[in-house]
């Protein structure tokens, strides 16, 4: 049989290719030059949360009248939660309370999404293919409805399954461990913890599809995995720490329920910082980060939000500490040890 093929003039070779090389560049350029609805939502948190924190800081310095405009009051009662809120507040503030030993709701639902979506993406590495429901659902957090981007990671794996013991750690924590006081969180605060946890559990999945990698999952073990796995392991037993000391304060030597009064915690990473605890959750959401390579911008806006967020709850806790104990140390670090 003979070939014709080199009949076919050239110059349609070369504007097919140019084609292709220009539609590849194009799609380059649309995935630098946007942003996807997942990186949009987590920027945005990152951002109100650091907007409320530079409020709040500079808050002493306004207009005396200014506490007690409604909408001042309103931000003061959605920021605070537990101690930190004001012990006198509006009867229509109180509506909207819940209790604070709520919290267990919150990783009761993320271990069990996290879990479910972490059986998903196994039957995915597997089937190569998510239910209707999930796919459609990432299509529209990434922006990226190509098949060719969905496949398997040992990052994903191993980022889901951290999550899902974090959960069922902090879970423990919450119903064995801690000793919940009469406190409060916020309705809202309430709600968008919930929506926290699930978005969490999507934005991993949503990470996956930015990134390629037909390898089978063992032989895409790197260094910075067995990294960030280390370092989230020591900042969990670094938070339990801090919990069981915080737990601590309230109950005897027989474990029993002293009191549910606030007293100053002392010893160990409290001598550095005044909530160690939340530093130790900083040190999680570095060791994700670092378990991706740190390569992920999605990722890196998530540590953002945790760190707004966490430097806002953590300022609001040094302020009680210091307006209740006169030999509070006025020098230590709210959140990072020599730093913030």
């Amino acid at each position: 049989m003979r070939n014709y093929w080199y009949c076919f003039p050239t110059s349609h070779f070369s504007e097919a290719h140019n084609n292709v090389r220009a539609l590849q560049s194009s799609k380059m350029i649309r995935s630098s030059g946007f942003l996807s609805l997942i990186d949009v939502f987590w920027s945005f948190l990152a951002l109100a949360f650091l907007a409320a924190f530079c409020a709040h800081k500079i808050s002493p310095r306004l207009p005396k009248g200014l506490e007690t405009f409604r909408v001042y009051v309103l931000f003061q009662d959605l920021i605070r939660f537990g101690k930190t809120k004001h012990p006198k507040r509006d009867d229509w503030l109180r509506l909207f309370d819940v209790p604070k030993r709520w919290f267990w709701h919150f990783y009761a639902v993320s271990a069990c999404w996290n879990g479910f979506l972490l059986v998903l993406y196994l039957n995915f590495t597997s089937q190569k293919t998510y239910p209707p429901w999930l796919s459609g659902l990432l299509d529209i957090l990434t922006g990226a409805p190509s098949p060719d981007t969905q496949v398997p990671q040992l990052v994903t794996v191993l980022v889901q399954l951290l999550l899902f013991s974090h959960s069922l750690r902090r879970l423990q924590e919450c119903l064995f461990v801690s000793v919940f006081s009469d406190g409060a969180i916020h309705l809202v605060q309430y709600v968008f913890g919930l929506v926290y946890y699930i978005m969490i559990g999507l934005t991993v999945l949503a990470s996956d599809r930015l990134e390629k990698g037909t390898r089978p999952l063992l032989s895409q073990l790197d260094w910075f995995h067995v990294a960030g796995s280390a370092l989230f392991i020591m900042a969990s037993f670094m938070q339990h720490q801090c919990m069981v000391q915080l737990a601590g304060l309230r109950t005897g030597k027989s474990g029993s329920v002293e009191t549910l009064a606030h007293r100053l915690p002392e010893g160990g990473w409290f001598n550095l910082v005044s909530c160690p605890h939340y530093f130790s959750e900083l040190l999680l959401y570095i060791s994700l980060s670092l378990t991706y390579g740190g390569v992920s911008l999605t990722w890196w806006l998530v540590f953002l939000y945790v760190l707004f967020s966490h430097a806002l709850s953590a300022q609001l806790c040094q302020e009680f500490y210091i307006s209740k104990y006169e030999s509070y140390p006025r020098n230590r670090k709210a959140l990072i040890p020599f730093v913030l």
